[in-house]
Order: C-alpha cells, then sequence, then structure tokens
C-alpha cells in the first residue's frame, strides 16, 4: 500500500501496536482521515490476527459497498479478492478474501451460524455514533 497523505497515517503503527496488547481500541478521527480505507488494511497482515478474517461492519449497503471498492482499488485489485462485501442479495468474496465489508444483518446471520466467529480475527465498527449522557 503506497502512502495516501491521510492523517489516519501518523497513527498506524500505535494503533497496530495497541491491538497486539489488547483486545479492544477506539479510534476517533474527522471525517476523510482514512479511518475506513487504511485502517482494514494496515491490519491485513499483522501477527496477531493468526490469518483469520476482519471483518468490517459498516451501518448503510452504499457505504460497505463504496468503501470495499475503494480499498480493493488501493491495493489494484476488483471486489472479491482480498478485499470483499457481503449484504442482502449482493457479495463479492472468495477463499482469499481477507477483510469483508459487511452490514448488520450480515453480522447478525454470522453471528447465528458461528457465535464465536472462529475465522474472524478483528471485528471494525465503522461510522457508529455514539450518544454519551452523564447525570
Amino acid at each position: 500500500m503506497t502512502q495516501s497523505g491521510l492523517p489516519v497515517e501518523e497513527i498506524l503503527d500505535t494503533l497496530k501496536q495497541q491491538l497486539s496488547e489488547r483486545h479492544e481500541v477506539v479510534l476517533e478521527a474527522p471525517p476523510g482521515a482514512g479511518k475506513t480505507t487504511l485502517v482494514p488494511l494496515a491490519l491485513i497482515d499483522e501477527p496477531w490476527l493468526k490469518h483469520r478474517k476482519i471483518l468490517m461492519l459498516e451501518p448503510r449497503r452504499i457505504a460497505a459497498k463504496t468503501a470495499a471498492h475503494r480499498m480493493a482499488s488501493l491495493l489494484n485489485e476488483k471486489p472479491g479478492q482480498t478485499i470483499g462485501y457481503r449484504m442482502r442479495l449482493d457479495s463479492k468474496i472468495s477463499k482469499q478474501t481477507k477483510v469483508e465489508v459487511i452490514t448488520e444483518g450480515i453480522l447478525t446471520r454470522m453471528l447465528q451460524d458461528d457465535p464465536s466467529l472462529d475465522e474472524v480475527g478483528l471485528v471494525i465498527f465503522d461510522e457508529f455514533h455514539v450518544l454519551l449522557i452523564a447525570s
């Protein structure tokens, strides 16, 4: 993957280290920083994944498909190779797919079929906005 100059590139090494040391990390950055497209690509070959897949949950179908297409293009590939997507009535994945961009319904079905998600090493929740209310 070539350098893009996006802000998230500055923290990728720290992110990799944090994920190798703990089971969760919250990454907050403004829109357009590269979170959706660069983070999964940077993590594909991390040893702690143990050759398992990365699932990236996108709440909207158009966002899922667009993210998969963009990541695949950064690898000079088409969706369905290293990067794929799955949603109701549309799927582009193969045995070589390492990152699957999926919608909520697909994740629900995957969890029903295999609650431990044995073939998954990381789940990324993208574009989820949190409302924190404190009293």
